[in-house]
């Protein structure tokens, strides 16, 4: 398990939510969920006090078997989809309007709470035909690992304000590229995910 896994077992173990370990902590929900996606990792001082709100030592928190690899198919999370992407920085999204496939490039990746989100800008043509057809396919290849990753399912409009937050915390150009006076030009999906492997 990583760092994050684990505070995140731990926190949900003690009946903990995100926010209270957040106001213990004097630090932003947002910083609680990025820890716990592994998109961050807490101070010395914080791992201290994590250790302390947690019942744990430190020693676990930063060492133990920590997954190289996922094993199998049965096994990959939100969670896991949204490491594995964020460590190859990019994927690729497969849209099909009127039988015809359509492949891009796409960076913004989130994971809270056990979905995946991805995001778009809502005046480009990707947009148009998630609206007309929400099946998708994103995939991801490390080139390091020499492994990829795809995960197939329906991509549904999110609104969630946590969601939006924990997206702008975690790439912070949304707000100069996508906010504007006029108004906001990007939209989130949420992945229903109906499968998802790794080779």
């Amino acid at each position: 398990m990583t760092t994050g896994e684990k505070i995140a077992a731990l926190r949900k173990a003690k009946g903990i939510t995100q926010e209270t370990l957040a106001e213990s902590l004097k630090v932003s929900r947002q910083s609680v969920s990025r820890w716990e996606m592994d998109a961050a990792f807490p101070e010395t001082e914080k791992l201290i006090k994590l250790s302390r709100l947690l019942g744990c030592s430190i020693d676990f928190l930063l060492n133990s078997n920590i997954q190289k690899g996922l094993e199998s198919d049965a096994e990959i999370s939100a969670q896991d989809c949204f490491r594995f992407i964020r460590e190859c920085t990019y994927f690729f999204l497969a849209t099909s309007v009127d039988g015809k496939p359509r492949l891009r490039p796409m960076g913004f990746v989130y994971a809270d709470e056990g979905a995946l989100y991805f995001a778009t800008d809502n005046r480009k043509r990707v947009y148009d035909e998630l609206m007309r057809n929400p099946f998708v396919e994103l995939a991801s290849y490390n080139l390091n690992t020499r492994r990829w990753i795809r995960i197939s399912g329906r991509a549904e409009r999110d609104s969630s304000f946590h969601v939006l937050e924990g997206m702008t915390a975690l790439y912070p150009m949304i707000r100069q590229e996508y906010i504007e006076k006029d108004g906001m030009f990007f939209v989130i999906f949420k992945v229903i995910i109906e499968e998802a492997s790794v080779r």
